[in-house]
């Protein structure tokens, strides 16, 4: 998977904020893209299928370096659909979901075939009931995507596509620094309502199914 880093931007809206430093263009890029990418869900990945092991309920996200996972967009268990669910639903389904106890008669009592998944955070996620060992529970997982706070970098094409929709985003908030040479309230509007309307835009896409671009990544190397 190809990436591109986020001061490959900077040469663009260096007109828009002259002298403007390097570092903290790259910290307004980046929580741009942060930004842009949770409200857009522009950037989806297909995390390899995966067997669920018995007994075992709680589970790490197997992404690319330098990301947090921000939702789930889909999921399916066996190839069927596995319901997402808020973590207060599934501790009021499953109130035995926390129990450390991995023995066999625990795994009978409280286990089952996986109803359900919750996000635990950006790391972590639960699949509920406990899975048994009845049978092999695959799953497999989309889920949106968003770079990390100590990101440099992003996959190419998500940030070729969102390009101007993070500038946008990145130049509204550069502008109304206070005491720097380049603020400019009026500027800042302009690239507010830019932004506001091109993520509309995006995300209207990305509900839509729209195909002139590709969303879903390619896996890269772990960390």
């Amino acid at each position: 998977m190809a990436s591109r880093d986020f001061s490959t931007l900077a040469s663009r809206m260096n007109p828009s904020v002259p002298g403007c430093p390097l570092p903290m263009l790259i910290q307004y890029i980046r929580e741009s893209a942060i930004r842009t990418c949770e409200r857009t869900l522009a950037w989806r990945y297909e995390q390899p299928t995966f067997a669920l092991t018995p007994g075992q309920y709680e589970y790490t996200y197997q992404r690319p370096t330098d990301t947090d996972v921000h939702s789930i967009i889909s999921v399916t268990l066996n190839d069927s659909p596995l319901r997402t669910s808020t973590l207060e639903e599934a501790t009021s389904l499953y109130p035995q979901w926390g129990r450390a106890s991995t023995t066999a008669e625990d795994i009978a009592e409280f286990g089952g075939e996986p109803r359900i998944i919750s996000q635990v955070n950006s790391n972590k996620y639960v699949v509920l009931p406990t899975p048994d060992a009845q049978k092999t529970y695959t799953m497999r997982m989309i889920y949106a995507l968003k770079p990390s706070r100590d990101a440099l970098d992003m996959d190419k094409e998500v940030f070729d596509e969102l390009e101007s929709v993070i500038m946008h985003g990145a130049l509204q908030e550069l502008l109304v620094i206070p005491n720097v040479g380049w603020n400019n309230n009026t500027l800042a509007t302009y690239h507010a309502r830019q932004y506001s309307y091109r993520v509309a835009e995006h995300r209207a896409n990305s509900n839509l199914g729209n195909m002139r671009a590709s969303l879903t990544v390619r896996a890269r190397p772990l960390a």
